[in-house]
């Protein structure tokens, strides 16, 4: 009988709560499709356009401004790096050099330099040499520059071949703009899967590239680990013709695991540039602390100096 009553009170209150209007409230919601024609291709064209890219570029040189920002839920907090100048050299196989300039006075705020396997970063403002294996991490929030590892940004600035072990299975799917009067716009896109078989049984999410059906070229870049991890997250923008070859000049590298996000708009660039072995060594400078990952107890130091942001 309790029950009973229950229910009928319960009935009674969903037939008067819409009337009422004090609990719910209904709006609309302004989506749109994108209306201009788009660009079609198939699996095999994107995996085609991908490999067909990457053999056409052996080397990069550029010069760039940078806009990074260190920190975030991991950290606590955000710092941000404006108006850094940076250079970059890289060649293939997977050599990288990357040096950034402190703002305004234009002493170097970083040196980093790989051949592939091992790197050494350089930052003069604390007077630090660390060096290591590129697989070795050290999970420093408060160094948030010695987090980062040279592949991360040359997988991001290359995108690579899409090859055994790796297959790719293509989607169809949407991403999300806003037009100038805030509205949601859907437009299509294709999205490949790469996949890396590990054995005959065994496979990994490798990456994930996003291709813009207005002209059929990467917008972004999804690259993980063999845990399934984010580990780097690249955005291409405002693509433009260098000699022969269209390569984007503005990036975004994102890396969450580190929480270190650098924006960077090319000012200059040159492709296929013959560059020598010299030019990706750096010396141990005299005076630094100097950090060895691979064996942390080893570490040694000599004439440290204050610790200095490069901050605006």
């Amino acid at each position: 009988m309790r029950r009973r009553s229950f229910l009928y009170r319960f009935l009674v209150f969903l037939i008067v709560l819409p009337t009422t209007g004090c609990l719910f409230h209904t709006h609309s919601v302004q989506e749109k499709l994108w209306k201009e024609p788009l660009l079609e291709s198939s699996q095999q064209g994107l995996i085609s356009e991908i490999n067909g890219q990457a053999d056409r570029i052996h080397s990069l040189q550029a010069t760039v401004d940078i806009d990074a920002s260190a920190g975030g839920v991991k950290k606590g907090q955000v710092t941000d790096y404006k108006e850094i100048r940076g250079y970059v050299l890289a060649r293939k196989p997977a050599m990288l050099h990357m040096i950034g300039l402190m703002p305004f006075v234009r002493t170097t705020a970083f040196d980093m330099v790989s051949n592939g396997q091992t790197f050494e970063l350089w930052i003069p403002p604390k007077n630090r040499f660390v060096m290591g294996n590129n697989k070795v991490q050290a999970k420093n929030p408060d160094k948030p520059m010695e987090n980062i590892r040279p592949n991360n940004i040359y997988d991001a600035l290359f995108i690579n071949k899409i090859e055994p072990p790796e297959v790719a299975v293509l989607e169809n799917s949407q991403m999300v703009l806003h037009d100038n009067k805030h509205h949601t716009v859907l437009q299509d896109d294709y999205e490949l899967l790469v996949i890396r078989m590990i054995n005959d049984r065994d496979a990994r999410l490798s990456r994930k590239i996003v291709f813009s059906r207005i002209d059929l070229r990467p917008t972004q870049q999804f690259i993980y680990n063999d845990q399934g991890q984010l580990i780097t997250e690249a955005q291409y923008a405002d693509y433009k013709q260098y000699g022969d070859i269209v390569f984007p000049s503005r990036m975004e590298i994102f890396l969450p695991q580190e929480e270190y996000d650098f924006k960077m708009n090319v000012l200059k660039l040159e492709l296929n540039k013959h560059l020598t072995d010299d030019q990706f060594t750096l010396a141990q400078p005299p005076g630094a602390e100097v950090v060895h990952l691979d064996h942390p107890q080893a570490s040694s130091n000599s004439a440290r100096s204050p610790i200095m942001e490069v901050k605006n």
